[in-house]
């Protein structure tokens, strides 16, 4: 698994050339795929995490009378909130030539 607290990602919406993101492919539906595919693992990696680090707070207990906020687990969340969105990192992956992705109706072809 990435570490994707250290993504260089930005937080914030910019703008891209649209040739710039389907150089890879020659095709710009092609490459909006991958990247959405890749923005869906990153987004459940993230969120297996998060709930990994929250279940370390949790309290099992039956009573509604001892509900209290619990300050690490808001913390971690804030946290999980701050970092890049899952398509702005997919997107940073793919300009930086950083994701693998293969076409099988190519291979097929190939092997014709």
């Amino acid at each position: 698994m990435k570490d994707y607290k250290n993504s260089e990602a930005p937080v914030t919406t910019v703008t891209f050339d649209k040739n710039q993101i389907e150089d890879q492919t020659a095709n710009i539906y092609k490459a909006i795929a991958i990247m959405s595919k890749r923005a869906v693992q990153v987004s459940e990696d993230l969120k297996h995490e998060l709930v990994e680090k929250l279940e370390e707070f949790a309290t099992y207990n039956d009573s509604l009378e001892e509900v209290f906020e619990n300050k690490e687990q808001i913390e971690v969340s804030r946290f999980y909130e701050k970092l890049p969105k899952s398509t702005s990192i997919a997107v940073d992956e793919w300009l930086k030539d950083e994701i693998y992705f293969r076409d099988p109706e190519e291979e097929n072809d190939n092997l014709e």
